[in-house]
């Protein structure tokens, strides 16, 4: 029933020039709001620029659940002033104890993030923001607590590799790529993001929310 209500508020806004805005948002659980008794940060950007938020994230999804999404949301693509996509980490999570894979991983990520993209562009040629990711896996006194100094190194290589792919991604199919390292790190990288994570040390909590949605630009 919500999902009809919403396809009709976004045929209505298609024909209505004078409509608010639409921001769809593709991603896992960051931007589900996993962990998090908050508004995730699609629904906090939404609300900034006075836009319809339809916040199209699941938890778990990885970048080839997102590519594979786009055919049956075209409706939904159609009426888009802008998309978000933050995708990846799942990718990452089951060959994050073997380095030798993360290449591989990134490989995946940037094709299947390119695809989607494209695909949504023979729908509707709108602005993509891509996000990257403070961490693909725990972050701050959790990770510190959880991994030795190795993993924490991991840690940080993986990440920095999925970053890579979406960044190239967007820059393959002309989308804004926005980083959100610093926001949880600092400019230096040096800060502890322990009080921008929920209790599980791996995704956002308000504070996390709120950051993460102050990066992305206002709708054009």
């Amino acid at each position: 029933m919500r999902r009809a209500a919403v396809l009709l508020l976004l045929l209505l806004a298609a024909c209505d020039p004078s409509a608010a805005p639409v921001v769809v948002t593709l991603g896992d659980s960051v931007a589900a709001g996993a962990s998090c008794a908050c508004q995730p940060f699609p629904a906090l950007y939404a609300s900034s620029q006075h836009a319809t938020n339809v916040n199209l994230a699941r938890s778990g999804a990885t970048a080839a659940d997102v590519r594979a999404a786009v055919p049956a949301e075209k409706a939904v693509f159609a009426s888009a002033t802008e998309v978000v996509i933050m995708i990846g980490a799942n990718d990452m999570a089951g060959d994050f104890d073997d380095p030798s894979k993360y290449p591989a991983v990134a490989t995946g990520v940037q094709d299947d993030v390119e695809s989607t993209i494209k695909a949504i562009e023979a729908v509707h040629r709108t602005r993509v923001v891509v996000l990257g990711y403070w961490n693909v896996v725990l972050d701050g006194k959790v990770a510190a607590k959880t991994y030795g100094a190795d993993k924490v190194s991991d840690s940080e290589s993986a990440t920095a590799v999925v970053n890579k792919a979406l960044q190239t991604a967007a820059t393959q199919t002309g989308s804004t790529y926005i980083p959100t390292d610093a926001a949880f790190h600092g400019p230096d990288g040096s800060n502890d993001p322990t009080t921008l994570l929920a209790p599980d040390g791996d995704h956002p909590n308000a504070a996390g929310q709120r950051a993460i949605a102050a990066l992305i630009p206002p709708l054009p």
